[in-house]
């Protein structure tokens, strides 16, 4: 089984020594230093290379630069998307972004992360589980979302919060873990 095949089943690979994958991460690194090194009045510049490095982009997007990403052809974005700064995800599983999502500045998604075992970890073997946002989702500055979790339509995610765990739909969810303050009301939810 190929590493690549072995990333995508969430099972260990090896995401720094195989040639397959080293090669895919060096294209997608090669398309955001275009990405990020081009003049902000370059819109339609960026919108094409956009285009070129993530797997489904809807309508009306901004992206922010600086921009970084693995793979970007495990990225899915809906429609009507926007990132601030220096937006992060490691999407060596797929990332699913729906409708009427905003992120704030410092904000990583991160599928990957790497045995506990010490030997397979200095080998090089890593994990990578998907990430899932919903529809309406407003994430707030410098919000880490770990691996395998699924952050529901209408959620708010308070500035500075650790995402370990997956979070219902309609929350209002803040801290370091993320935790459910409470659920947002039928006004806000609207």
């Amino acid at each position: 089984m190929r590493e690549k095949a072995k990333a995508q089943a969430g099972m260990l690979y090896d995401a720094n020594f195989d040639e397959e994958l080293l090669k895919e991460r060096a294209a997608a690194k090669e398309l955001l230093y275009e990405i990020n090194h081009l003049r902000p009045s370059q819109h339609s510049d960026k919108d094409r290379l956009y285009k070129k490095l993530i797997g489904k982009l809807g309508e009306r997007f901004l992206i922010e630069s600086p921009f970084h990403c693995d793979y970007g052809y495990n990225i899915e974005i809906g429609d009507d998307f926007y990132a601030n700064v220096n937006l992060v995800i490691l999407d060596g599983a797929k990332v699913k972004i729906g409708d009427h999502v905003f992120i704030a500045p410092n904000v990583g998604l991160y599928t990957a992360g790497h045995p506990l075992n010490i030997a397979k970890r200095n080998a090089g073997l890593e994990y990578a589980y998907p990430i899932t946002i919903g529809n309406n989702v407003w994430i707030g500055a410098g919000v880490s979302v770990l691996p395998n979790v699924v952050i529901g339509d209408n959620c708010v995610i308070g500035a500075g919060s650790v995402v370990t765990h997956s979070i219902p739909p309609n929350s209002l969810a803040v801290g370091n873990p993320c935790r459910v303050i409470r659920t947002l009301n039928e006004e806000e939810s609207e």
